[in-house]
């Protein structure tokens, strides 16, 4: 699977984005992270906002590389997730890990299944190791300073 071989299939589109878009896709993660940490809120709810950073940050690296999902398409929360070892050269297992984050994100929302605290907890580890991924390659990569 190549980035442009997704566009063939319409899974992703060509994008240009910009340095005020990445700053606000970072600020939005970053936010979301902060959400995450707080204590008074649900294991759920915790999950949840720390899964919404790691789509922001899968978003962001797509993007950066000069692609966006085609969001009209079913799927594209798992196209962008697939994508990282191309686009931050992530490993299969770290890609295994956020897809089953996100498999189980689609049960809480779709079946009510709930999430337990070390859930939450290991979601909330997975966004934090991504988002410090995804800023080390926009300083080396395309030189942004974060």
């Amino acid at each position: 699977m190549t980035l442009e071989n997704l566009v063939k299939t319409h899974q992703l589109k060509p994008h240009q984005t910009n340095p005020d878009e990445v700053g606000r896709l970072l600020a939005a993660a970053r936010r979301s992270l902060r959400d995450a940490h707080i204590a008074e809120l649900s294991a759920t709810t915790r999950f949840d906002v720390a899964y919404k950073a790691v789509m922001q940050c899968s978003l962001l690296a797509v993007m950066a590389a000069g692609f966006r999902p085609s969001t009209s398409m079913p799927g594209h929360h798992a196209t962008v997730i697939q994508t990282l070892p191309l686009t931050l050269g992530l490993s299969a297992e770290r890609v295994v890990v956020l897809d089953a984050l996100r498999r189980k994100r689609n049960l809480n929302d779709y079946a009510g299944d709930g999430v337990s605290d070390d859930e939450a907890a290991a979601c909330v580890r997975a966004a934090e190791a991504l988002l410090h991924d995804v800023e080390v390659w926009l300083a080396t990569q395309h030189n942004m300073p974060m």
